[in-house]
């Protein structure tokens, strides 16, 4: 897909490095004292979660400047047995091309892509009032719910987007995010140190 000298494709391994510290640079100290995304995305493309066709990277002038990586959670249905259910994130922005758009051109565009390949619907975890514009709701109206939570408890920052609504039916139960979205806090520390040093700080509303 291009537009004007924007180029939107498919992550290559070439670009592995690039888009991993991409990653860190886009999450640096935003939700916590430095930042675990980039781990997050290099332990994923390894795992059999991974769902590499729906991996793009964006170019500008043939700079790789935002990514978006999807993968496959856990439903545990309630009418018995377990399923697939795709998620996407993270999605990364270099800090200079913040806030231009780019980050959902990349969500609208691999959200039509993953229509297109047949799936049934997108769950993440997120600001609703930033995922409502691309057609997410609160995932507990159609029956899912986060594990961990109550399912009596408001949880609106978890939310769904149905891409075929015939698909839905089946699909109720508990979610769980897949295991390589958890970070060992030793294996972070080696890897940050494969990069280039950065300070880490403490600031107002990160999460911890």
């Amino acid at each position: 897909m291009r537009k004007n000298k924007m180029t939107i494709r498919l992550e290559q391994k070439k670009d592995y490095f690039e888009v991993d510290n991409l990653t860190r640079e886009a999450f640096w100290n935003v939700y916590r004292p430095g930042c675990s995304e980039h781990l997050v995305i290099h332990n994923l493309r390894k795992d059999a979660c991974f769902v590499p066709e729906l991996d793009y990277v964006l170019e500008e002038d043939c700079k790789i400047i935002a990514n978006i990586v999807y993968a496959k959670g856990t439903l545990t249905l309630d009418s018995g047995g377990k399923t697939d259910i795709l998620l996407f994130g993270p999605v990364g922005v270099l800090p200079e091309y913040q806030g231009k758009g780019y980050g959902a051109e990349m969500i609208s565009f691999t959200l039509e892509k993953a229509k297109q390949m047949g799936y049934p619907a997108v769950v993440i975890t997120g600001n609703p009032e930033y995922y409502n514009r691309f057609g997410f709701e609160s995932a507990s109206k159609y029956g899912i719910y986060y594990d961990g939570l109550e399912r009596f408890e408001e949880a609106s920052f978890f939310m769904v987007k149905v891409l075929n609504n015939q698909g839905m039916e089946a699909l109720k139960g508990t979610y769980s995010d897949p295991r390589c979205y958890f970070v060992d806090e030793e294996e972070l520390e080696a890897f940050d140190k494969t990069f280039p040093p950065k300070v880490k700080e403490v600031r107002e509303g990160q999460l911890q």
